[in-house]
Formats: structure tokens, sequence, C-alpha cells
């Protein structure tokens, strides 16, 4: 890893700390089994969870760590490198031994646990230099077992991305209460967009009304400050995330492009 790529991955890391320390609650759909579902299939049927030994690479909050449990997984391994482990901790105290936290980066996870499934939901994209974290998940699976991982898509978001891109330059710059109050005021606009898109069809309708409508004006706040604060994000193509995996060392790579704007992607140790 080079020193520059070093550098936004710490600060990344840490904008995440602080994000999560701060926006620690995952209440209603935005932690629900349902968009788990949402985010997995049709590539993969929450159902193969059910009794399966996991890592949850990037585990934040631990809102995918309780997806998983809810989904029937006989054990997570949650692996957080910011300070936002002791929200994990805090998050999952309740759901006992089939929780293990581990606070180190993804390409510290062990190479012996054997593992059903290694996820990496909304993460992979934060990462300068993903491969040692996706060679490591590769080493972690049992012969046979997968990875599922979650990205920004870069098809679909054209339009998005020539607003998104230029103001990030500056967001990324800026101290947590002036983004928390950009985050605000841009969340009025986009309840705003949501009561036109029941009506019109505007550009992003079907996305806009099926995964952020759903969510609570809390959630909603929270997902535009996601896309404003860390310091490192990539919109990645269909064949960057196949050539990803691929130089990782996986196999029978099958990708779905998720309501047009994202992609999902499992590939599978040989």
């Amino acid at each position: 890893m080079t020193s520059l790529s070093s550098d936004l991955r710490d600060r990344t890391i840490q904008d995440f700390g602080d994000q999560w320390t701060r926006y620690s609650g995952n209440e209603g759909y935005y932690g629900s089994v349902e968009l788990f579902r949402d985010i997995c299939e049709p590539l993969v049927p929450i159902a193969e969870f059910a009794g399966a030994r996991v890592a949850d690479i990037g585990s934040g909050s631990g809102r995918i760590v309780r997806m998983l449990v809810e989904a029937g997984a006989a054990h997570v391994t949650a692996v957080e490198p910011s300070d936002a482990i002791v929200v994990l901790e805090a998050n999952t105290a309740d759901l006992g031994s089939r929780v293990t936290c581990v606070h180190a980066t993804g390409d510290r996870l062990p190479a012996d646990l054997q593992l059903d499934w290694v996820v990496s939901i909304g993460v992979i994209h934060h990462i300068p230099d993903p491969d040692p974290v996706l060679r490591c998940a590769y080493r972690a699976l049992r012969p046979g077992g997968r990875l599922l991982v979650w990205v920004y898509g870069r098809e679909g978001n054209q339009a998005y991305l020539r607003i998104a891109e230029p103001l990030r330059v500056l967001t990324t710059r800026l101290p947590h209460v002036a983004i928390a109050a950009l985050s605000a005021a841009l969340s009025v606009a986009l309840s705003l967009y949501i009561g036109v898109a029941r009506i019109v069809p505007v550009p992003l309708r079907d996305y806009v009304l099926s995964t952020v409508a759903p969510l609570s004006w809390r959630k909603r706040r929270l997902v535009v400050y996601d896309q404003l604060r860390p310091t490192f994000a990539k919109y990645y193509s269909e064949r960057e995330v196949r050539e990803l995996l691929a130089r990782c060392g996986f196999q029978s790579i099958a990708t779905h492009h998720r309501h047009g704007y994202s992609w999902t992607a499992v590939g599978v140790r040989r």
C-alpha cells in the first residue's frame, strides 16, 4: 500500500469512527432483515445464511451483524477498525456468543476460520486498496465458501456523480457540524423529492421509493451524511467489481445491478 492510499485509508477509518459514534442506532427499516434481503437477493437467498459461520468486514455500529444473526447465522465475526468498536460491542452485547468483535482492519482477518461466508456491505468502496482485504477474506473461507460484497455502482449514477463528486471535494474537508447541517437541509429536499416521486416518474424513482422512502427521516439524514463525509469513496463499474474478485482468487463470480445503481457481487473460494 502506498503512503497516499494508507493516509486515505486511515482518514476514512477515522471518519467512520466518528460517524458511528455519533449515529449509533440501527432502528427501523435501516437495520431490518428486509433491507438485508434487498441487498443480497436475487444472487443469494438470505435463507442460505441460516446456520452459517460468517465474518462481516467493516461492521461499524453492528447493523449488518444483527441482520446476519436475524437471518439465522450461527456465528458472526464482526471486524471493525475504527473507534466505533465500542458501539459495535454495545449494540451486539445481547447476542452473546453468537458474535465475536475484532478491533482490526479487514486485512487482519485470521486465515484459519473456515468460514462459510465473508460479507462486506457498503465498505469495500471506502477502502483505497481493497485487494489485501479480499485476499484475506479468501483465506478465511473454507473451500467452497463464498464472499458477498455490495458496492456503489458507476453505471446508472452518472448524473448523480456530476453533482456529488464536486460537492465531496468540499464536504470531505468540512467539520462534522457543517456536514450535519448540510445533511439535514438536503434530507428535507430528499423528502420532498420522495413526495414528487410518488406521483411523477422522476429520475431514480424506483430506487428512491423502494430503498430510501422506507427509511425514517433521521436515517435519510444519515444516508446523506454517509455520502458527504468519508474521505475516500469509489463508484465501481461491473467490470471493476469482477476484476477485483477475480484477482483475489474468487471464481464463479456473479453480479447483480441492484436497483440499477449499485452492485452486489458473489465469488466462491475454489
